[in-house]
């Protein structure tokens, strides 16, 4: 990834600033885009590489991005389009506001962001072509009774990432789409709930068959393999990050 452009969706916090730290290891040029200035400002100060104030589910905030990229990058080489809400809302629970914000940002923003990368990837110069990496969940397989809308967005994600890699390839746009799935990862944020309740950290552990909760560093480098050349036969998958969790049956 030495010098290639990257730019991370919700990159301030959690898993995507994980990956920024990740990419900027490897020697790529990393923009973090994010609505969290300050967190955002701060980790790319801390990495060395460059923020902006960034709204995935503005069609205008994704026009401004692109000029930007245009303007000081000239090229771009992958987008993890990893920004996304929760709503912890039930179906009875779920009030169609909240249904609709969720959507917003965590389909209709990836929908945004892969059509943003492709323009831009197809202007690259020599026809490199780029990789797109949606992040997507474990809830992408096992729904959550106690979010509706954030289970319903997770599944679309997959269905979007399909749709664009095979139109991709059919186009012979040389640009790979991929979506990844993580289980419980333990970022900055659910260590600190757990630091207000430390009860709920074996409930997290077991959801997984290998007994413990992901890294940030560990969903990092899945993206950071299927970004690289090195995934250069993998397009439309799914590729889990969860410990087992979506291949255990329940016990009885």
């Amino acid at each position: 990834m030495q010098d290639k452009v990257v730019v991370i969706t919700g990159g301030a916090s959690g898993i995507g600033a994980g990956m920024a730290q990740r990419f900027c290891q490897e020697g790529a040029r990393v923009l973090i885009a994010d609505t969290n200035r300050d967190a955002g400002e701060r980790h790319a100060a801390e990495l060395g590489c460059q923020f902006m104030s960034h709204d995935v589910a503005s069609e205008q905030s994704w026009q401004t991005l692109a000029q930007q990229v245009r303007a000081g990058y000239g090229q771009l080489d992958a987008l993890m389009n990893n920004a996304g809400i929760v709503s912890n809302q039930s179906i009875e629970d779920a009030t169609l506001e909240t249904w609709q914000a969720l959507l917003d940002i965590n389909v209709t923003g990836m929908m945004l962001g892969c059509r943003t990368a492709i323009a831009l990837m197809r202007d690259n110069p020599g026809d490199m072509g780029g990789a797109i990496v949606n992040t997507a969940s474990s809830t992408s397989y096992l729904a959550l009774p106690g979010d509706a809308a954030y289970s319903t967005s997770k599944a679309a994600v997959v269905g979007l990432t399909k749709s664009v890699a095979v139109h991709c390839a059919r186009e012979k746009l040389n640009i790979r789409v991929n979506s990844i799935h993580p289980g419980a990862t333990l970022t900055n944020i659910l260590r600190s709930a757990l630091d207000d309740a430390p009860e709920l950290e074996q409930a997290f552990n077991a959801m997984s068959p290998m007994g413990r909760m992901g890294t940030v560093e560990e969903v990092a480098a899945l993206a950071l393999f299927l970004a690289s050349d090195e995934a250069g036969f993998c397009t439309g998958g799914q590729f889990p990050v969860e410990g087992g969790t979506v291949s255990l049956h329940p016990g009885m």
